[in-house]
This record gives C-alpha cells, structure tokens and sequence, in this order.
C-alpha cells in the first residue's frame, strides 16, 4: 500500500491535517491502532468518564511512580480510537491565551504567535456562542464549538461569585479577553460529541482521497536519510506502508517520541542502550514532558438541586434512554458549563489558574462523593516549570513507554496550588453560592496551613491530561528542538511531527483546540501554498497586571 502521505495517528491533528491534504488531492492514508468510535460511551457528552476508563479506546498509559507525590503513578489516558483522545476527552474548548503563542515565537518557534495562529483558530471553527460573533471568531469551519444551556442556577452562581471577588466577566474566554469568568464552550453538536474524527476524518473519509488503515505503528521507515514509509503491524504480519511525498507522525505526545525512537531519531546514548541504530541524534525528543495538575475543590450542597439524584442506575438510565431517543437532555452535555481563568498575583501578565465548574462532587472514574449532594471546581495552575520525559521501556516497538512527568518537583509548584486552593476558597465565600454550600468536602476546613495544603496536594493532585512538548519546535541550530518551525524533523527528510508533541510550552487550558489548529496550520506548510495572512486583532490583557492580582 502507498499513497502521497502517510500520517500516524488520527487524532486532533491527524485528523485536521488528512482533512486538508485530502482537500487539496492528494492522497493520504491515516494509520490507526484503535477501531471504531460507534456508540454511546464516546458519542454521548455526559457519558465522558466512561471512554477514558476503558481498555477499548485507552492506550492504558501510566506515569512512572511519581518522586514528589509519594511514589504516586498517575494514569496518563490517551485515545486508542478514530478521533484519537478528542474521543476520549471532556469536551472543552480552549484555544490558548493569545500570550501562549507570543511565547512559543520568543522560544524559537518563527511564525507561531498570536498574529500567525489566530487566522487558523477562526478557519477551524464553526462557532455558536450566544452572542453576535466578534472577528476573534469563525463560523464556517468544521468544528462546532457551543455552549451548554446553564440550566442548573449553581453555573451562573458559580460566575456571578467571580465577579463578586473582584474578578471580570468575560462574554468569551477563546475571543479577545481570556481573563474572568463566564460560559465554558465545548466540541458538542446536536447533542453529540464532535471530535476531530466527527469534524475531519469521516468527512474526509467520505470525500475519498483519504483512507484510514487500522494497524499498530512500529516505527518510520527511513533510506538515504529519507522517510519513505512505515513499518506497521497487522494481524500479526509486519508490512510497510510507502509515502510518496512524506511521513507525519501525529500519534500524541506519549507515542509520537515512542515512535520516532524505534525510528532511529532521539537521544543517541539511549538508543544504543536499547540497541537501536541511531539515525538522527536529538536529545529532545521525549524531553521537555508537561502536564497541567488539578485539585477537584468540592463542597456539599446545602439544596437538592446537583446531579445526585441522578447518580443511581434509574437516573443514569433515563438520561441515556432520552439522549438515545432524543439527543436531548442532561445526556447531550458535558456538564462543564462555566469557568474562569485568572491570575495568582500581581506581576502575571495573563492568567495561569484556570477553573471548571461542575454540579456534582465526582471524580473522572466516575465515583461520586459519599457526602451526596455537592459540587466541585476542578482548578490548577498553568505553567508549572517542572518538567518530565518518555523514555523506551524496551526495544519492542509494542511495549509501552516510560512516562515519568517529574510533577511537582519545582517549589513553585507547590506555592502556586496553596495559592489556587486560597483564592478558590475565597470565592466561593462569595454572596451568589453561600446559599448552595452547606460544608467544605475537600480540602476540608481544618486544612488551612502550607503544611496541612502540602498533604492534601501530594494526595489528591491528578493530572488534567494535557501531556504536551516531547518533540518540542526550535530553531534547526537548537540542540533540544526536534522540528523546525514548519515541523519538519531536524536530521531526517520528507518527516513531520504534526501534534501537541511539537509544542514548547503549554499553553492555557485544554489542548484539543490548539492541536487541531496545529493541523491545519501545518497542512498549508506541507502543501506549500503559503500561510494565512497575520491578524491585526490584539488581546486584552488587565491594563493594572503588574499592580492588581484582579
């Protein structure tokens, strides 16, 4: 088999990305491990800690023990289906803060800052806010991005105690200001989850240039310097898929350094320890490993009105049985349905504490509090400076990584989750939730000194599952870079990195939304055909930041 362009993994980018150079003709065939994302554990939005949990559509990755949280391993879920971990995932929009990228830019990253990345956020999306459209949005694009009805009074008291601290209300955290609390936005549509296999593969898909080849990927095959296919496995026979123009591997931030290991391509000493053939010296690739933490903060509801009632087999069967018949319902949402972004201090220029609200106290596995009615923010900071690496396990190809995150191995870590669970405290001491809270969950009131905080942060802290930076974009002279601005890989012809592995910093938020756009930013850097041109539109950002914490 060979086709133009062969992409491993049909995840957020991998799924843009076939969807654009099928577009423009060529074709593209899209390697695959996982199968089918029919029915409604991955197509219902309120059934989201379902996939994730399962063997089916989860890679079932697992850090290493954790030093800094007492030897703690932390799952690390992956999406082991068509749509890639936007199958799996909770459904949140979040473009990045427009600081982000002017970041990524000031670290080698030539042409990926606010101005460059922005035309391609608004090409993706097809936005229904319920607000007129500002030009920081897009409405025509395959993504849908909606919001949820904010039925439950908890949603818009949770943003009304925001503003009661002295915080902004923002009619649109993805448009021009991030900072402040209002509605969260989601890849929901018609009561549906819309992921990129939703969006992108099937459409593209059904166009015909683009085929999806279910087989695990072993490694890229490279000659004379070149990658010219890749070497998969399928029912138990080893074969090679040919590309004709290039290789791009788009297999996650976990698997993407996995990949180009076997490959040949990564830190020369451990691969001679695995016994590879190095073909491309780069340190960085499995470096440069980040993550965002987050600690779910809940209380106990002083009124019936949360999810609880539902979380029995009855309640839970009904929500099905009229999603199944309907699309309607508590079933068609994800239940994040407000937020808010802001700053820990005086002296941060854009917000690093990011907030969802959810009107249940539960956890991502699905176990809910035993304190019945109650609700919970999940909330962490954002550019957490420790940093972690994925390692080769073994020398087969499919053995699973070592994943270790080094999380919380900063001190700044663990005073900026003291400051996070402080400012939360606090607003939800707020007039517009004091009727709805009866007690303190978790944390609990008698945690109160750095210390008692301490513990219950190396207990209780998981990961948001935002895994980002192993093939980290540079400059071609930076000896930690991987890929070059246009993503092609330094030290190997015709072989790309397309994911949120490429990115040198994490951004803001989810990163559903900014590894999309990296697909379709970089399909028009394979296809040649020149870039979007640079937005003019600025940011806001609080004119008082280095005087005003709010």
């Amino acid at each position: 088999m060979q086709a133009d362009y062969v992409i491993i993994g049909s995840g957020s980018a991998g799924s843009a990305l076939a969807y654009r150079l099928g577009e423009a003709g060529h074709r593209v065939v899209v390697i695959e491990a996982g199968g089918t994302d029919a029915g409604p554990f991955i197509q219902m939005p309120a059934a989201l800690s379902y996939p994730m949990n399962m063997a089916r559509y989860d890679w079932g990755f697992q850090s290493e023990p954790e030093p800094y949280l007492g030897g703690r391993r932390l799952a690390t879920p992956r999406g082991r289906v068509i749509g890639g971990s936007s199958s799996i995932n909770g459904m949140v929009y979040v473009r990045g803060h427009a600081r982000d990228f002017d970041t990524w830019e000031a670290m080698g990253a030539q042409g990926w800052a606010y101005a460059d990345v922005l035309p391609y956020f608004t090409r993706m999306e097809n936005w229904h806010g319920e607000d007129t459209p500002s030009e920081f949005r897009g409405t025509s694009g395959p993504l849908h991005i909606t919001r949820g009805p904010r039925h439950n009074p908890l949603f818009d008291a949770f943003i009304a105690s925001g503003k009661a601290a002295g915080y902004n209300v923002t009619q649109d955290y993805n448009g021009q200001a991030q900072e402040g609390f209002g509605p969260m936005e989601a890849t929901i549509w018609q009561g549906r989850r819309w992921s990129a296999a939703n969006a992108y593969l099937k459409p593209a898909i059904k166009k015909g240039n683009v085929q999806v080849y279910h087989a695990l990927a072993r490694k890229v095959v490279v000659e004379e310097g070149r990658a010219v296919g890749v070497e998969v496995t399928r029912g138990g026979k080893i074969e090679v898929i040919r590309a004709e123009r290039e290789v791009i591997v788009a297999a996650s931030t976990i698997n993407t350094p996995k990949i180009l290991m076997h490959s040949g391509i990564g830190p020369a000493a451990h691969l001679a320890e695995m016994g590879i053939t190095v073909l491309a010296d780069r340190p960085g690739v499995g470096a440069n490993l980040q993550d965002h933490l987050e600690l779910y903060l809940q209380f106990a509801a002083s009124q019936p009105i949360t999810l609880y009632k539902y979380w029995n087999l009855w309640g839970k069967g009904l929500i099905g049985a009229q999603w199944l018949l309907t699309g309607k319902g508590l079933g068609a949402s994800n239940q994040f349905e407000s937020c808010g972004f802001i700053r820990s201090k005086a002296g941060i220029e854009y917000p690093d504490i990011q907030y969802h609200f959810l009107p249940i106290a539960v956890r991502y596995d699905g176990k809910a509090s035993a304190h019945g009615h109650g609700f919970q923010v999940h909330t962490g900071p954002m550019r957490s400076k420790s940093r972690g690496s994925v390692t080769l396990r073994s020398p087969d190809p499919a053995a699973p990584p070592k994943i270790l995150f080094n999380y919380m191995s900063e001190a700044s870590d663990w005073e900026d989750f003291r400051t996070t669970i402080r400012l939360t405290r606090e607003i939800f001491a707020q007039t517009p939730l004091a009727p709805y809270i009866k007690a303190e969950i978790q944390p609990g009131p008698a945690a109160q000194s750095d210390e008692d905080l301490n513990a219950f942060i190396k207990d209780h802290v998981e990961s948001a599952y935002h895994p980002c930076g192993t093939s980290r974009m540079g400059r071609r002279d930076d000896p930690m870079a991987v890929v070059d601005p246009e993503l092609r890989v330094i030290g190997v012809d015709g072989l790309r990195v397309v994911d949120s592995s490429i990115f040198p910093q994490v951004t803001n938020g989810n990163l559903n939304g900014p590894s999309i756009m990296t697909g379709e930013k970089a399909a028009d850097h394979i296809l040649g055909k020149g870039m979007l041109a640079r937005s003019n539109l600025e940011p806001w950002i609080n004119p008082n930041w280095r005087t005003s914490q709010r």
